[in-house]
């Protein structure tokens, strides 16, 4: 570390890029409260990055301001504004009580879109950029990149063992040791070597259709296989069927069980900034809606990104495997059930008789009998659930508990001290995560089920017991 504090002004951000105005002061300020022990040449080499390339940085915990802002400044004054409807689509809040009035308002701006057609807001919502996290929207031949969020196909993963309670009580190091082996966590981090996974997904034509895809080809095969930073997780855990469920074929009892959490990694977040920003060029939309610039899917821009967020899915869903079959073969088990689902995708559906694009952003899909995975905290428990398919919710469910602090929030107001506690109380081992992933900072999970009982059936209750995140807290690719 460099024993003099890193010296900045306007005019080295200039030099780099940035344009005069509020945008500087802002930099500057973060340079000074996050930035001042390090080398001026590294940090300048850093907000450089940020200039050029502003929606890779939207999900960074201490940059995501800037990007933001460097954004919105792009939009300009143009006179050619798509306006919005001036009377919102009515819409259904479920938990109505537990969600912040930025949430609320970042929906009714959503649904005064004129290519808005439905939507509704999930218990667990919380504020994010243009749809609120967990917001449904149903739209007329139109999809939002920021509907479905930066990391496109974030899922969730669950395997159920054969394997009772009591045996992985007893064996824990062994699992600790092998979630350690086979996990990889956090920004740029991946496989290399003889540790590099393999998968048909790689080779799917999709990765052709544009040089840009193509060139991402090489990051994704580097991150097949690990979990991103955030939220994101890989666990063991205890399951507990309170009853035989036939449909699974799976008895009364508890069992060992793997719940994984994580999206398409550096390549989703990539293409989502990329076709952010191509939407915003073509969908210019007033300022409290610029961040849900759609892009038409009658034209080539909403095909290709269609086929780019599938591609993300795909990806995603093979990250799942191959961690699912490694820790599979690492402790031996065989799988009695598995269920996946994923959020931050859009899906042709039909509503009332007419195919709509349903946007789910941080929602669990919900059609009649559907089987989702709704998590709470690391140590509140997660919920094994089958749909309702109640059509006032879109066919939706939340996608976990919802955050109650924001990270920054988090960071300032739970000690390192008063974390360690509740992972004692709950008998959960952790390893990695920073303090705004800790319990306190999400909402309460038996609150957000109870305000969703017409959504979803809880079909078991899991418990974690032994948690892995990236050991940079939220730090993203």
């Amino acid at each position: 570390m460099s024993m003099n504090k890193t010296r900045m002004n306007g005019d080295d951000l200039k030099a780099i890029g940035y344009a005069e105005g509020k945008v500087i002061r802002m930099v500057l300020d973060i340079i000074e409260n996050n930035y001042a022990s390090q080398e001026k040449e590294e940090v300048l080499n850093l907000f450089k990055q940020v200039v050029l390339h502003p929606e890779q940085f939207l999900d960074h915990a201490v940059l995501k301001h800037i990007a933001q802002t460097l954004i919105e400044d792009t939009q300009g004054a143009e006179t050619d504004r798509i306006p919005l409807k001036e009377t919102g689509i009515n819409y259904a809040v479920f938990g109505a009580d537990y969600i912040e009035a930025g949430a609320v308002k970042q929906m009714e701006i959503a649904m005064k879109l004129p290519v808005a057609v439905a939507g509704a807001l999930m218990p667990d919502a919380h504020q994010g950029y243009g749809l609120p996290i967990g917001g449904v929207l149903a739209t007329k031949n139109a999809i939002i990149p920021y509907g479905v969020g930066v990391d496109i196909g974030c899922r969730m993963a669950l395997s159920i063992y054969d394997i009772p309670a009591e045996y992985f009580l007893a064996n824990e190091a062994m699992y600790k040791r092998e979630l350690i082996a086979w996990t990889s966590f956090g920004a740029g981090n991946g496989w290399n070597g003889k540790d590099r996974a393999a998968h048909a997904v790689l080779d799917d034509a999709a990765f052709n259709m544009t040089p840009f895809i193509k060139n991402l080809q090489d990051k994704a095969a580097h991150q097949l296989g690990s979990s991103g930073g955030g939220n994101h997780f890989v666990e063991f855990g205890i399951i507990e069927f309170k009853t035989d469920d036939v449909k699974l074929n799976i008895k009364k009892g508890t069992y060992v069980a793997l719940l994984t959490h994580s999206g398409s990694r550096g390549f989703g977040a990539t293409v989502a900034g990329n076709y952010t920003r191509l939407a915003k060029e073509i969908c210019k939309l007033p300022n409290e809606a610029a961040n849900l610039a759609y892009l038409d899917m009658n034209r080539a821009e909403g095909q290709e990104y269609w086929l780019a967020m599938n591609l993300a899915g795909d990806y995603a869903s093979a990250c799942h495997e191959i961690i699912h079959e490694r820790l599979t073969k690492a402790i031996g088990g065989q799988i009695l059930a598995k269920v996946e689902n994923h959020h931050n995708f859009a899906w042709k559906e039909m509503l009332n008789g007419e195919e709509v694009i349903v946007h789910r952003k941080g929602a669990t899909p919900a059609a009649e009998g559907v089987m989702g995975i709704i998590p709470g905290s690391m140590t509140a428990p997660g919920f094994l659930v089958r749909g309702k398919g109640e059509a006032a919710a879109i066919h939706s469910a939340s996608h976990g508990a919802g955050r109650q602090m924001s990270r920054t929030q988090a960071i300032k107001n739970i000690s390192k001290e008063e974390m360690r506690k509740i992972l004692k109380d709950h008998g959960v081992t952790l390893i990695g995560a920073g303090l705004d992933e800790a319990p306190m900072a999400y909402k309460n999970i038996e609150r957000v089920m109870a305000a969703q009982k017409q959504l979803v059936d809880v079909v078991a209750t899991f418990t974690p017991k032994l948690v892995r995140m990236a050991a940079d807290g939220s730090r993203e690719d």
